[in-house]
């Protein structure tokens, strides 16, 4: 590792191992995402980490180049689902579905790990299931705990696999949400999963769906939490290569798209859906390193048309303030140039991250009660795949003569007389 052992640079795809790395996309190197800072670290030095995508020859993975300590990223975090009611329906409707699926196992012991609150682990109780939640972030599992909610603060791999299938038996349910893409040692990941899991089992992962990111231009998901960009193709092989098969599909809106796959021990014959993805991802052009090259030229597209319509924002003495602190937000905001001259401040709902900075721009983060002291003329919302939910929760900033911008997926200007999109935007 560099950066005083903090992150290293890989020379190997991380699902089937091969070299044959070609660096696809450079964006702005950022300090880590959630990583916010207090008022008394303001004039400390950021280490600023290379933000850099490549693209395996062999097997079309997608990946960042550099990994940052896992540690560092993880074992105090600040995102809780619980602060997202957009996010807890659509935790509500996932286990739903996967219990109707699974409605005639006789095994009812479900696993998470990367479980954050238990949020979606709530609903598994609720409907007779026994439950264990697995995540490094202590600080997160003792929420999970007091809210009822068995949670042991730890990495998920093969050893703490084996140590849970010791104390509890194996699993019916292993699930994975949003953070499948988060791990480095992700064949440890994949070991720990098979072992575990009972022989009619099945593991559950969701992860952002990469063909949502190139076609949406979503390139502010790409943070160093998010070590791989999943798509299809190479899935297929990896768990083919540790004993499992992919079995299933399917696409879903949240966090801007994502995918939901469905794993199980040994060698069992896909549906349909397996198929149909891989036809669409191949007409998309996404197993193509062509088509990187032009996702990179529309970021840049992006980051010029967001930065121009600040500018002229702030040339004409409106106040701007952001809403959402996502970890997200720390992509766009230095690969756009966005400073706390032209943001000064951002509001989030979260109250682990109130009073903080974003380290190196030093915007103040508050809650949404402080908007009437600040009293913008625009709203910038970095939560943009919660952009809906927010604008209606602020109909009054509207009817008061205020403006939201969307940054994402498309460029648009949000008033009380309707919306505005990109090139025809005037402020």
């Amino acid at each position: 590792m560099t950066g005083g052992a903090i992150f290293s640079e890989e020379q190997n795809c991380r699902l089937c191992g091969s070299g044959a790395l070609t660096d696809v996309v450079r964006l702005t190197a950022t300090p880590p995402a959630n990583n916010l800072i207090t008022a008394e670290h303001l004039g400390d030095q950021v280490l600023r980490i290379p933000l850099t995508v490549c693209r395996c020859g062999s097997c079309t993975h997608i990946q960042l180049r550099h990994t940052v300590d896992s540690s560092l990223l993880f074992s105090s975090y600040l995102y809780t689902s619980r602060t997202s009611q957009v996010m807890l329906d659509h935790l509500a409707a996932q286990a739903a579905s996967i219990a109707s699926r699974h409605a005639a196992s006789s095994n009812r012991f479900v696993v998470e790990f990367g479980s954050n609150d238990g949020s979606l682990l709530k609903n598994f109780i609720a409907n007779g299931y026994t439950v264990l939640g697995i995540d490094p972030a202590a600080n997160i599992v003792q929420e999970a705990n007091d809210a009822g909610v068995r949670t042991i603060a730890a990495f998920f791999n093969e050893e703490t696999a084996k140590q849970v299938a010791d104390t509890y038996g194996k699993a019916g349910l292993i699930c994975a949400n949003h953070c499948f893409a988060h791990i480095a040692g992700i064949e440890s990941v994949v070991r720990g999963v098979r072992h575990l899991l009972d022989d009619d089992g099945e593991f559950v992962f969701e992860v952002g769906y990469l063909l949502d990111v190139v076609q949406k231009a979503l390139f502010d998901t790409i943070y160093h939490e998010h070590l791989h960009y999943h798509h299809v193709r190479p899935l297929v092989d990896f768990f083919r290569q540790h004993g499992m098969s992919l079995v299933r599909v399917e696409r879903h809106d949240i966090q801007g798209g994502a995918l939901r796959g469905f794993v199980r021990k040994g060698s069992v014959p896909a549906d349909e859906t397996v198929a149909a993805l891989l036809a669409l991802e191949e007409a998309a052009g996404l197993n193509e390193e062509a088509t990187f090259s032009r996702f990179s030229a529309r970021i840049q597209d992006l980051s010029r048309n967001l930065k121009d319509l600040l500018v002229e924002i702030n040339s004409k003495g409106k106040k701007i303030c952001g809403y959402g602190v996502p970890a997200k937000a720390t992509t766009m905001l230095y690969h756009f140039g966005v400073n706390a001259d032209l943001v000064p401040s951002m509001v989030d709902d979260n109250p682990l991250k109130q009073g903080r900075y974003i380290p190196g721009l030093n915007i103040e983060i508050v809650p949404p009660a402080s908007l009437e002291q600040i009293a913008p003329d625009y709203i910038l919302i970095f939560a943009w795949n919660f952009a809906d939910a927010i604008i209606a929760k602020h109909r009054w900033f509207l009817e008061r003569g205020g403006h939201f911008i969307v940054a994402l997926p498309e460029l648009r200007i949000v008033s009380a007389d309707g919306t505005r999109t990109w090139p025809n935007l005037t402020v």
